[in-house]
């Protein structure tokens, strides 16, 4: 079993999220609904069973220009599956908020016996994504270097995740999208296909469900299911994420926003109604 494909699938779901062609003129027609100095944090399980924790944080790159936003994701496992694959990873991503295309991502991936270097450097200037890994464990002596072609504008597993939040996201509307994990680029279409309400931790809230193609596309040895509920509201909030994979369905709820907008506070739940399953009526 690797957790690798339960706890930091939650994680893994964001690969689903990048963007290729409308970076720039989102950022340009509509204010961002994210910010330095947010932090979301999530539950994650699998099926029953409570998998492990994982953490957003944005920040303003302070090391170059002093423009670029740095996404830090944290994932840890926890309960009875650290025992059976202890996760502790961290990935961090830069881009330009101006035209959300990524300009770097590095990972630190510490699973079971598995310890991992991955630095991914995108060259918009050569046109090019240089990947550089190696094995902290020793496993791999020769460590590993490619290049492969890139679009003008790329987003990494991380950045995706917000290009999608800054989208105009509404019901009928196919999202195509392009992400580069240091290989070669795919493209993935995200179908936004239903408006409900849902329950969460931080209250009902009403949301859009986005079913990327992600399986298909991306992991085309991989059967399975993604699906993404956004916050149908200026925010955007990636309110709960859901694979089901051949191990079992692996979901991230939302459980706590810091520094939390109005009507975002775990202190107690509202009036509304709860998640309807496929079949039942939508919000109109």
């Amino acid at each position: 079993m690797k957790l690798r494909r339960s706890c930091i699938a939650a994680a893994g779901i964001w690969l689903a999220l990048v963007g290729a062609n409308a970076g720039a003129q989102t950022a340009k027609t509509r204010p961002l609904p994210f910010r330095p100095g947010e932090t979301l944090n999530y539950n994650v399980n699998w099926s029953i069973f409570p998998a492990g924790k994982l953490t957003a944080t944005l920040t303003r790159d302070k090391k170059d220009s002093g423009n670029d936003y740095v996404v830090t994701t944290t994932a840890r496992s926890q309960g009875f599956v650290s025992l059976l694959y202890k996760v502790q990873d961290e990935f961090r991503s830069v881009f330009d908020p101006g035209t959300l295309c990524s300009s770097q991502i590095s990972k630190q991936i510490n699973e079971g016996s598995r310890h991992k270097t991955t630095k991914i450097t995108f060259d918009s200037h050569r046109g090019v994504a240089i990947l550089d890994e190696h094995d902290r464990d020793g496993g791999n002596a020769n460590p590993k270097h490619a290049e492969h072609e890139i679009p003008p504008c790329v987003q990494d597993v991380i950045s995706a995740f917000y290009f999608v939040r800054s989208q105009p996201l509404r019901v009928g509307q196919n999202v195509k999208l392009a992400v580069n994990d240091g290989s070669k680029t795919t493209v993935v279409v995200a179908a936004v296909t239903a408006r409900r309400k849902i329950q969460t931790p931080l209250g009902v809230h009403e949301a859009l469900r986005v079913e990327p193609s992600v399986f298909e596309n991306l992991y085309e040895q991989k059967k399975g299911k993604l699906v993404i509920w956004f916050s149908d509201d200026e925010y955007h909030f990636p309110l709960r994420i859901r694979a089901t994979l051949k191990l079992g369905a692996i979901t991230g709820t939302l459980a706590s926003v810091s520094p939390a907008p109005p009507g975002y506070s775990p202190a107690g739940t509202t009036a509304g109604e709860p998640e309807k399953e496929p079949g039942e009526s939508a919000l109109k």
